[in-house]
């Protein structure tokens, strides 16, 4: 696996292919991909949010950053297994065949953009954190839609592969909404 491949996920379905040839169980993909990528957005929010203060934003200062940022760590963890269920459920319930190795693999492998958007709250701008954090998103809805035309075993029909990745986009938009309630509420 190289990083050219990963970049290319969201636009091609050959990296999917090679992926899937690895198979990567579901423990490796925890602990090799998710538990240290989860690390990097607690660790960067925890960091701007103990040395910029209100100048970034109104209230930043006053958080409770240990506690939210462990939070945002648990969430995160539990949000990877929850989704790597649910994308399959998902595909099997409009009849894509699909394995849960590859539902986990996609579960892993969405988040990727929103994980490494996180490194631009080392630049304490929050208009340009603002749009790093919207091209994340549409780069991790694209690895989902993506994923899921490449992972379906039988996706002949392109439209059950789409509807799918709707409904798995819609979920994983209302996740990832709850847990920045959750950092903001706190």
């Amino acid at each position: 696996m190289n990083i050219s491949m990963i970049f290319g996920l969201p636009f091609s379905t050959q990296g999917w292919s090679e992926l899937q040839l690895k198979k990567l169980s579901i423990p490796q993909l925890a602990w090799l991909l998710v538990v240290p990528m989860s690390f990097v957005p607690p660790v960067l929010i925890y960091y701007a949010g103990t040395h910029y203060g209100d100048s970034f934003l109104p209230g930043f200062a006053a958080k409770d950053w240990h506690f939210i940022t462990t939070t945002l760590f648990l969430a995160e963890l539990l949000t990877f297994f929850v989704m790597g269920w649910l994308i399959h459920s998902v595909l099997e319930g409009h009849g894509l065949k699909v394995s849960y190795q590859d539902t986990y693999l996609l579960a892993a492998i969405a988040p990727l953009p929103l994980w490494l958007a996180s490194f631009a709250l080392l630049v304490p701008v929050l208009l340009f954190n603002v749009l790093v954090a919207g091209l994340a998103l549409v780069l991790s809805i694209i690895l989902v839609y993506q994923g899921c035309k490449s992972l379906s075993q039988d996706a002949k029909d392109s439209t059950l592969s789409m509807s799918a990745a709707y409904t798995i986009i819609a979920a994983s938009l209302l996740a990832w909404v709850l847990l920045l309630v959750l950092v903001w509420a706190y």
